[in-house]
């Protein structure tokens, strides 16, 4: 193949078509399915894996670059920037802690884990420590063009063969997809057999990304979406004074349409509630935080019997008492 793919040939070897399930082969600047003749086109280096009838997204949105979740990375890393300048909102607490008991338990069954990262095209909060670990190949996915982006795929159809990797993270996504419900069946699909998969998803938080916003998830909920997992822990991510925060924030917003004054209730909102994230720190692990935290993550192993809702009720640790 002439085009050089942000992808290698170890992962080449993984995919299949997102839309047949059979086998890709490269031709020229795309991949072509040799059973049902779909061409995918690569933009850039970055193959583009869309199963065009079940996605929000097209192969021509990849073509001609159109915006999708993310603005134009130009215009977001000017953004991002200034941003980086003012307090946040949010903190994750547990996030580094748990990536690195993640790769504690990978490297436990494996020396060399192939870790997929559905929406990985901007590095997750704590994720660093999986970029240092030159033992980890890392394989990084989303559906927008974004700085760390390898390749274009839709979670709903993930362009893998079945038992592909070691483990798999989908870090504040699952809010994003229409139905996680399907994309969570496909982390279980793409998974080897005694695979890992660490997912953080909202709760308490406002809507973010727009229009590809769909769902929130308690405790217990987030639980059952990975039914068919073993579970090694879970808990809150992010703490009630986040939401707290977003709430205020939110709340102020709500007032307000004109773009002009909603940057200023956004900076007034940055100056003055910060500071409640910190109390996060100190609450996070107590129950009342259960009912109330901001996000929660989940870490399991893949499992082919699922846990069942009678199971699930039991395993509620809020306060919120019937």
């Amino acid at each position: 193949m002439s085009t050089s793919l942000a992808i290698n040939a170890s992962v080449v070897s993984l995919l299949q078509c997102p839309v047949c399930h059979h086998h890709l082969n490269p031709h020229k600047a795309t991949f072509v399915c040799e059973s049902c003749q779909a061409i995918f086109p690569i933009v850039d280096g970055i193959p583009v894996l869309i199963n065009e009838s079940n996605s929000l997204f097209s192969l021509n949105d990849f073509i001609h670059h159109r915006t999708t979740t993310f603005q134009d990375t130009k215009f977001s890393s000017i953004k991002n920037h200034i941003k980086s300048f003012l307090p946040t909102l949010g903190r994750n607490i547990k996030g580094p802690e748990n990536y690195q008991k993640l790769i504690d338990h990978l490297l436990e069954q494996t020396p060399s884990p192939v870790i997929l990262i559905i929406g990985g095209g901007i590095i997750g909060e704590g994720m660093e420590i999986l970029t240092k670990d030159s033992r980890i190949q890392l394989v990084e996915t989303d559906v927008s063009f974004a700085p760390r982006t390898q390749m274009i795929c839709d979670g709903h159809d993930l362009p893998f063969g079945d038992q592909s990797f070691d483990c798999v993270i989908i870090q504040a996504v699952l809010e994003h997809v229409v139905d996680p419900y399907r994309c969570v069946a496909e982390i279980h699909r793409v998974l080897k057999l005694d695979g890992l998969v660490y997912a953080e998803t909202p709760f308490m938080q406002q809507v973010h990304m727009g229009c590809y916003d769909f769902t929130r998830f308690t405790h217990l909920g987030h639980r059952r979406l990975f039914r068919y997992f073993s579970e090694i822990e879970s808990g809150a991510v992010c703490g009630s004074g986040m939401a707290l925060a977003w709430a205020y924030r939110y709340f102020l917003l709500s007032f307000c349409e004109h773009p002009r004054i909603r940057q200023f209730v956004y900076l007034f909102s940055s100056f003055t509630s910060f500071f409640l994230k910190y109390f996060d720190s100190h609450i996070i692990n107590s129950p009342g935080t259960l009912d109330a935290a901001s996000g929660y993550y989940f870490m399991g192993r893949r499992s082919e019997k699922p846990i069942s809702d009678r199971e699930i009720i039991q395993l509620y640790r809020g306060l919120q008492k019937t």
